[in-house]
């Protein structure tokens, strides 16, 4: 019971700082494939909630659309951790995305008693994009070529006005990510991606990934290797050094996003470890590898933290 007691006082200056502050939680696929996974993810979102901060979720779905895409007879393509996407795999991925995902989701909230609510950033125009041309991408293989990623957008911009209605009712807007041009032309959108143009948008104090990986390794064969703090020079030497692969490369130029556009605090983090978010946010052992700018890092490291 003193140990429980001494845990709520040492999350006391945490909760004070984070009250009113909007976070931007974004769930990989992993995370979405364990009804387990999910439903303590939704305990965890629940209690940040329930102490006034204000939450907002952002999911893709790469897995499952991969595994509904082979159903249908349709060979899923990754190019550096982004999916190419034909008209076909377009309907795959409003299906998943879209429909099945998003409402998983928004149910388990329910289920702990939190104010869901389902949207894409096609909804009140909350995303706009433009049909990304071909452009060149050097593979996991250190192999460079011209991709045309199909049915995919780039963020034009993005428009919080429905946001800065739900947010400060209680609500947890659950972003699907789903956008479309001006013409109302619908497209996919990188999940990591769409997350850190939101959280930038919303001036959020943090943008936490959780995923299927403990955080960012230098080495993605090798656990004990994991990045616990970085700066965006270090993200940027990571990247260069084409140690950063597969899925958590978009979650990386994301975070560096993000960063650039003025989010305080981005985290990388296994979200299938019980109460891992909740850890990283409200403890000094953390639970994964947390990013920030410069400025930041300089007072973090001058508070000791």
């Amino acid at each position: 019971m003193t140990e429980l007691v001494n845990g709520l006082k040492d999350a006391l200056e945490y909760t004070r700082l984070y009250r009113e502050q909007v976070f931007v939680v974004k769930l990989g696929g992993e995370v979405l494939s364990s009804a387990e996974a999910l439903d303590n993810v939704a305990i965890q979102v629940a209690l940040l909630e329930s102490l006034s901060i204000r939450v907002l979720v952002v999911h893709g779905g790469g897995p499952q659309a991969s595994e509904l895409s082979r159903r249908m007879g349709l060979t899923p393509e990754v190019v550096a951790g982004r999916r190419v996407t034909s008209p076909e795999v377009l309907e795959v991925a409003k299906m998943v995305y879209g429909g099945r995902l998003n409402v998983d989701v928004v149910a388990a909230l329910r289920g702990h008693g939190v104010s869901a609510v389902g949207l894409t950033g096609i909804d009140a125009g909350l995303v706009t994009v433009h049909r990304r041309p071909p452009v060149e991408v050097t593979d996991d293989a250190g192999t460079t070529r011209t991709v045309d990623f199909g049915e995919v957008g780039d963020v034009d911009s993005v428009d919080t006005t429905l946001l800065d209605v739900l947010l400060p009712r209680g609500h947890v807007p659950v972003v699907a990510s789903l956008a479309a041009d001006g013409a109302g032309r619908v497209m996919n959108v990188n999940a990591d991606t769409l997350a850190a143009r939101l959280a930038a948008a919303l001036g959020a104090e943090k943008l936490i990934y959780l995923t299927g990986a403990p955080g960012l390794l230098r080495d993605a064969a090798d656990p004990t290797s994991l990045v616990a703090f970085a700066a965006p020079e270090d993200l940027q030497a990571l990247l260069g050094s084409g140690s950063v692969k597969g899925g958590m490369r978009p979650k990386v130029e994301a975070c560096l996003t993000a960063v650039k556009g003025g989010v305080r605090r981005t985290h990388i983090i296994d979200g299938r470890t019980p109460d891992a978010l909740l850890l990283e946010l409200f403890t000094g052992v953390g639970s994964g590898t947390m990013i920030v700018g410069e400025r930041e890092k300089r007072s973090y490291e001058a508070a000791g933290r």
